[in-house]
């Protein structure tokens, strides 16, 4: 299917505007993602927290029934930087899997993904009100999100 191309009838999946993670206690996981991520609690109630990511959030959502640990089910958290995750994992005695994938203290898989190599862009406006706006792609990077026609250089 070509860019544009409406004949299928189907709506097109643009991205994904947020993640929920099942938690048993939600101050005991603010401080532990509060720990190793910095963020902005977009909000919260008493059975909900919601961690902003700029146009995306992270909402954590109180449950009563533990579904066990995350094999193979996980999410990729986009970080600027991911040199102080391990020491930081290490401190909070979270059990890291094979690379960048941990396990919180619910079961939940995360693998930590760096924003400059991956085909996974954010608006420059985004970046910037997200204070991040110094945050590069590398040349791989680039040249595979060109390939799709996806590279900063095609916006317009």
């Amino acid at each position: 299917m070509q860019k544009g191309d409406r004949s299928t009838g189907k709506a097109k999946a643009l991205g994904i505007n947020h993640v929920v993670l099942e938690v048993g206690d939600l101050d005991q996981a603010l401080d532990f993602y509060g720990a190793i991520f910095d963020f902005t609690l977009r909000g919260r109630n008493e059975t909900q927290a919601f961690i902003d990511m700029g146009d995306q959030f992270l909402q954590l959502s109180l449950s009563d029934e533990p579904h066990g640990k995350d094999t193979k089910r996980h999410f990729g958290f986009v970080v600027d930087d991911r040199s102080t995750i391990p020491e930081m994992l290490e401190k909070l005695g979270a059990e890291r899997l094979k690379r960048m994938n941990f396990l919180d203290p619910w079961g939940n898989r995360i693998e930590v993904v760096p924003y400059e190599n991956i085909q996974f862009t954010k608006a420059d406006h985004i970046l910037r009100a997200m204070d991040a706006g110094d945050v590069k792609k590398t040349p791989e990077a680039i040249k595979e999100l060109k390939e799709k026609g996806m590279s900063p250089d095609d916006a317009g």
